[in-house]
């Protein structure tokens, strides 16, 4: 058997002190939590042991505070941000199927050292993940350390093996414990022998062996006196330190490897404390998402089917009837609706809609609609020419105001977020290739609900009601229309901006004294501090740093620096905007840029596609741009 022994208290330090502090949108704090899973799914990869103990240290004074009242006392207690993580982090570890390891009177170094003797005893291999080195004592035969470290700022592991311990150390595992008798630990404060430090205490060790043979023979040693003197006042202390320090082999634990498996994991009670701790990237890698419902629904037992709609003016009356409906569309890569799936209780009814299904549906001011993500709703209608009601919920928006610093809002993130259980769709061969989109629709009513409330819990209804749920259809259409752009007078201000671009390009080859790749920062480097001979500021693995802090501290120093910078700014507005902006002209003559409503923490919205926000205003060149931009014969724009 394998065992993988991790000493639960170095790992979350570790993790806790590593990542910058994380909060929920409730505050509970979770980096130490993150870091923890990261680091042990790590090295549950790379080690794949057949039995897991993770061991932790209680609250309780141990035989080492008995024996000596000063053991540990100049450490500083936990802070209550990593306190509050600890007991989560315990109970999720449980429902992952792991084994937590407490023993009253005794340190997870104890643990580590009973269940390390106990698989050496019975010819197991043991492996120790620690990042404390107090734990190499315990190597030998089939036991090994992993000891976390940090090297030029970057976690690794270092595998310590006997052959290891003696190469970096001099001497055996065991001796390390002699080595600590003498020079103490200021971070447990442990005395040591006052005088002794980590050489003086290592010389000795590697000359004489123990601090046993040390003090049976100290009066026949080749010593110093001063030294010997250390040694002979600090008796007391060395043998005392030998025994704090010596880690205990025999604490009275579950000495039975085979308990030690990992068990099953609990994965509804795991995804929906993941899912309360807004660790989605790590439920995802788990494979926990949608396993956050706190119980399941009687759909999810009994099975949802699927319907494919042949009567539309009947399934039509249907939902009018019941004045309310929640699906999904389903868009070609034009944008039009091809499908729309509607969750109907027991059923999922796909959807072929035509003009006048989407019309009488999207017209009726009856009929309150909800979706996940309305806008390309809202764009497919408007290019149909149809003015829609607008919905009663769109969960994605929803999800955004109760959490604007979220990193996405897809459905499967909410669900779990929200404690929606998920549903079984017995979904027909025919339908395989969309089988997400109609598990999808299936949940889409138990989010809208949860939705509803968590909003109205926030005091939100009105906000979303009547501001983010119109601004959508607002974006949508604003989407359709874009902007009028002169294309031809982007091209001829790029065709300006290469002679300018040229004319700098030959400034900089004459300063210079030869040609070069002026945008390679390689041969940048090598023209600017190698033949101009000009202050180098810091240099990379590539070379010298050309990046503008760089180059604006050497503006004056040289001529040839102003042409660069001028270079860098003129060919960046002909490519990104002259040469990309012609990219984005459509058919009819106008730039369509997306509106995100989702994507600012402020509550802002912004561009892509292109970016028209970013459009340059500072300079009479990038003002050149700007005046591309027209309105049609009648009509001006107006910036407010």
């Amino acid at each position: 058997m394998k065992l993988l022994v991790l000493d639960g208290n170095s790992i979350i330090n570790r993790a806790y002190y590593g990542i910058k502090l994380l909060t929920t949108q409730s505050g509970l704090y979770t980096n130490a939590i993150y870091g923890f899973l990261i680091m042990m799914n790590k090295i549950m990869e790379e080690e794949t042991p057949d039995g897991v103990a993770i061991a932790f240290d209680l609250k309780a004074p141990t035989f080492r505070h008995k024996v000596y009242d000063g053991y540990k006392a100049t450490r500083k207690g936990m802070p209550p941000e990593l306190a509050q993580q600890m007991s989560i982090l315990k109970e999720l570890l449980r429902d992952l199927g792991y084994t937590l390891v407490e023993c009253e009177g005794y340190e997870a170094d104890d643990i580590l050292g009973t269940l390390a003797e106990t698989c050496r005893q019975t010819g197991n291999r043991c492996i120790l993940a620690t990042g404390d080195r107090d734990s190499l004592q315990l190597v030998g035969g089939d036991v090994t350390v992993r000891l976390a470290t940090t090297k030029f700022g970057q976690p690794q592991a270092t595998m310590y093996d006997e052959e290891k311990i003696k190469e970096e150390y001099g001497v055996t595992p065991l001796q390390l414990i002699d080595i600590k008798a003498l020079m103490g630990d200021s971070s447990d404060n442990i005395p040591g022998v006052a005088g002794i430090g980590q050489k003086g205490a290592s010389d000795l060790i590697g000359k004489y062996g123990s601090i046993r043979y040390i003090y049976d023979h100290l009066d026949e040693l080749d010593l110093k006196p001063a030294m010997r003197k250390k040694l002979t006042e600090g008796k007391d202390s060395a043998f005392l330190s030998y025994d704090l320090g010596k880690i205990y082999t025999e604490a009275p634990i579950d000495r039975e490897l085979s308990h030690y498996a990992i068990g099953p994991v609990d994965r509804e009670k795991a995804g929906a404390l993941m899912a309360k701790l807004e660790l989605f990237k790590l439920m995802e890698k788990m494979g926990l998402i949608g396993e956050a419902a706190s119980e399941s629904s009687a759909a999810a037992e009994a099975g949802i089917s699927v319907v494919h709609c042949t009567d539309l003016p009947a399934f039509l009356k249907e939902l009018q009837e019941k004045k309310t409906c929640s699906f999904l569309c389903d868009f070609s890569q034009t944008g039009e609706i091809i499908q729309m799936a509607f969750a109907m209780g027991d059923h999922v009814e796909l959807v072929s809609p035509n003009t006048e299904f989407l019309t009488a549906l999207f017209t009726d001011k009856e009929l309150a609609w909800a979706t996940h993500d309305s806008k390309p709703v809202y764009k497919a209608l408007d290019q149909l020419g149809i003015f829609p009601t607008v919905c009663r919920m769109d969960t994605m928006l929803a999800g955004y105001l109760l959490n604007p610093s979220a990193s996405d809002y897809t459905m499967e993130r909410l669900c779990a977020l929200y404690g929606v259980p998920s549903v079984m769709v017995s979904v027909p061969e025919e339908d395989a290739d969309c089988a997400a989109f109609l598990q999808s629709a299936a949940v889409l009513p138990s989010l809208v609900e949860a939705m509803e409330r968590e909003i109205t819990a926030n005091g939100q209804e009105s906000l979303l009601q009547t501001m983010e749920l119109p601004l959508a259809l607002v974006l949508a259409r604003m989407e359709n229309i874009g902007f009028g752009v002169d294309g031809q007078a982007i091209d001829d201000y790029g065709k300006e901006l290469q002679r300018e671009i040229d004319r700098l390009q030959q400034e900089i080859y004459t300063a210079a004294g030869r040609e070069f790749n002026i945008n390679s920062p390689k041969q940048l480097g090598q023209v600017l501090f190698e033949e101009l001979h000009l202050p180098a500021g810091k240099k990379t693995k590539s070379g010298y740093s050309t990046n503008a802090e760089v180059l604006e501290g050497l503006r004056y120093d040289h001529p040839i620096v102003a042409h660069i910078l001028e270079y860098r700014t003129v060919a960046k507005l002909k490519s990104t905007y002259c040469d990309g902006l012609q990219k984005e002209i459509a058919a009819d003559g106008r730039i369509h840029s997306n509106f995100n409503q989702t994507e600012t923490r402020t509550g802002r919205i912004s561009s892509t596609e292109p970016n028209l926000q970013n459009i340059p205003v500072r300079s009479e060149m990038g003002r050149e741009i700007r005046r591309a931009f027209i309105a049609p014969e009648g009509c001006v724009l107006v910036d407010a």
